[in-house]
């Protein structure tokens, strides 16, 4: 079942007088449960694909259809209601609150998804246990260490239960055990609720776990490789 189509997606920016194309023509589809790395150069349009198919930036041209609705169409505030509900994003620099406990970042996307107090909270607690940071609810962000903040992150992510997690280089700023614990969890997810992950990355450790590869490189597609 596919959970994501593009269709012919083009972004194009303007330095001065320079157009600059950072995707051109992109047209792929993405099937449920897939575990798929989008690999490629620096400038090659990882980041700015991951952003597209997300709906943090628009395309130029093209559709980006998920679940049936093309996102591109969305207004702002529907484009921010069909992410809340549909998409978990994990990012390379974290983007946690810091005046927020663990457990708070966690519960502030249901939070702004109106959940009940209760729910928030046994869910939260679930997620941090899940990824191995029961101990460490209460702590906020300058206390816990690179890996663990990734870690806090990505269960965040999850919080809102959703069809897909967006990744941009989310190993990059981990060490080896760290970056090792985190696919395991995102794998775990992966084949036992079906989930969907998306990773740009330039990470081997993250290439050989996935199931997909696909190499971007001028804002193409050089290749689509199953594994």
């Amino acid at each position: 079942m596919k959970v994501i189509e593009t269709k012919n997606i083009s972004r194009t920016y303007h330095q001065g007088e320079i157009e600059v194309k950072a995707l051109n023509n992109v047209s792929i589809d993405f099937e449920k449960g897939e575990f798929t790395a989008i690999i490629g150069p620096s400038g090659s349009g990882k980041t700015t694909f991951l952003n597209a198919i997300g709906g943090l930036d628009k395309p130029t041209s093209g559709k980006v259809i998920i679940n049936n609705t093309d996102i591109t169409t969305l207004n702002e505030n529907k484009m921010i209601d069909f992410r809340l509900k549909n998409i978990g994003f994990v990012f390379q620099a974290y983007n946690l609150i810091p005046v927020l406990t663990a457990k708070e970042n966690v519960e502030f996307i249901m939070l702004m998804q109106n959940k009940p107090k209760k729910e928030q909270e046994i869910r939260a607690k679930q997620l941090l246990k899940d990824v191995g940071l029961e101990k460490q609810i209460n702590r906020r962000p300058n206390q816990l260490s690179g890996g663990q903040q990734q870690r806090v992150a990505v269960a965040r992510a999850l919080a809102s239960k959703p069809q897909f997690v967006l990744a941009d280089e989310p190993t990059a700023n981990l060490d080896s055990t760290s970056t090792s614990d985190l696919l395991d969890i995102m794998q775990t997810l992966n084949k036992e609720e079906g989930m969907t992950f998306v990773f740009s990355t330039h990470d081997q450790r993250v290439i050989d776990r996935a199931s997909r590869i696909i190499t971007l490189e001028d804002g193409k597609i050089l290749s689509d490789v199953k594994q």
